[in-house]
């Protein structure tokens, strides 16, 4: 869906999406704001797989997901374990948006990227902080399925942006 009542910035997001396909149909980068630089289709497909494999034992240690599905698995340090897949998601699932909201801050360019990139920040550092004994509880599955789906979400979009780029 595209707005009309900012004729200029829809330009500048069809310049952007021409130039982010440019870049993936080329294999290289060119400059402004592409908020996938140096990402292709494929990383996001295999960050998406690895990620959604790992929180699947994230989701199962998850207190609440387990309040709701009515089962329990607990064992002498299940909150590290949490913790350690929590954050192998957080690296290697959230990189993409990590590097996005990096880029977006560094060029004052905020957008989407930055939204994701400090949502997952935050849900990751107060879980971490909840693990250490801080009270309250921890949005480790919350954080985990949130990159699984912006991961997924943005596999389309670039496959969708590359077709049409090609279709050009």
């Amino acid at each position: 869906m595209e707005s009309h009542n900012h004729p200029h910035e829809s330009d500048a997001h069809q310049q952007q999406m021409h130039e982010h396909a440019d870049a993936h149909n080329h294999g290289h980068h060119h400059g402004g704001h592409d908020q996938h630089a140096g990402h292709a289709v494929g990383d996001f497909w295999k960050r998406f797989v690895i990620s959604t494999i790992f929180s699947i034992p994230v989701l199962a240690l998850s207190p609440m997901i387990q309040q709701w599905f009515a089962f329990e698995i607990s064992f002498s340090g299940d909150r590290y374990v949490l913790f350690t897949f929590s954050t192998f998601i957080f690296v290697y699932g959230g990189y993409p948006f990590l590097k996005g909201l990096y880029d977006e801050v560094r060029n004052n360019a905020i957008g989407m990227m930055t939204l994701i990139g400090v949502a997952i920040t935050v849900a990751w550092a107060y879980s971490v902080a909840v693990t250490l004994g801080l009270p309250g509880m921890d949005f480790y599955w919350e954080m985990a399925t949130l990159i699984d789906i912006m991961l997924i979400g943005h596999y389309f979009e670039m496959k969708s942006v590359t077709g049409a780029s090609r279709a050009l």
